[in-house]
């Protein structure tokens, strides 16, 4: 007696190149559902503990976007002094909101930074900018204004995940994120990072700014101490592809939605 072939399913192709492609179109068309949700990584870390370009790497290697929330500070700062407002006056501060035109890039390829549909990517990350954050991240008015905004951007992906950083995100920005994580490092690990990171200024400048800023926000957010249900990643000892690995891994073994494996 000879066995039959294994049956084929009703509507399965039986090649692989048509088994793959019935498998694209099933889940373009799950995630273009109501029951699909794309999958949140929310990554929280003191500056320099590498979030940034970790979280940029790893959102690439899973398929996902990704948000830096820093970029948005540091823009709103860059428009509230091109805007001749004083940073020491809140309410001043406070009153330049509303015209904060702003745009993020969230491909991590093709990462961008526009204000008033100017691209400020690079200006962002100077000296002038980066003394100036702290004088706005300080308002919990503006945290209020830029984490509706972070929301907005979050829930307008289109990919299958997004990768959001920064300082409040897996408490305040997205404390639902399937994946949530604190990133740090030494601070000798971290002053080393962001000197590396930082344009046109000394290590010792930039180590005393980086103290500062932790001095500063630690006052409004704990972005030192893992909420309950947030998994603390310390990259003291690992180099950059082994801490991008070990997130990616993270979120393929937490996340319920598809995510890419190549």
């Amino acid at each position: 007696m000879t066995n039959d072939p294994t049956p084929s399913l009703p509507g399965v192709p039986d090649s692989s190149e048509g088994l793959a492609a019935w498998k694209d179109d099933l889940l373009e068309r799950y995630r273009d559902s109501d029951l699909y949700t794309p999958v949140v990584v929310a990554v929280d870390g003191p500056a320099g503990s590498g979030k940034s370009s970790v979280s940029r790497a790893a959102a690439r290697a899973l398929g996902f976007d990704y948000q830096d929330t820093g970029a948005a500070y540091r823009a709103f700062a860059l428009h509230a002094v091109q805007s001749g407002v004083d940073l020491d006056d809140a309410a001043a501060v406070i009153a330049a909101l509303p015209a904060f035109d702003y745009e993020i890039g969230t491909d991590p390829d093709e990462t961008f930074v526009r204000v008033d549909g100017r691209d400020v990517t690079d200006e962002i990350r100077t000296p002038r900018v980066t003394s100036s954050v702290a004088h706005v991240s300080k308002l919990p008015e503006v945290r209020q204004h830029l984490v509706d905004l972070f929301r907005r951007i979050i829930q307008g992906t289109s990919k299958p995940g997004i990768v959001t950083e920064g300082r409040d995100i897996t408490t305040v920005v997205a404390p639902d994120a399937q994946v949530r994580i604190l990133l740090t490092a030494s601070e000798e690990v971290r002053m080393a990072r962001r000197s590396a990171e930082v344009t046109g200024q000394s290590a010792e400048e930039t180590a005393r700014q980086l103290s500062r800023r932790d001095q500063q926000d630690s006052r409004v957010v704990d972005f030192m101490t893992a909420a309950e249900g947030v998994t603390t990643l310390d990259s003291t000892h690992l180099d950059f592809d082994q801490t991008v690995q070990a997130v990616v891994e993270l979120v393929r073994s937490t996340a319920t939605a598809p995510v890419a494996n190549g």
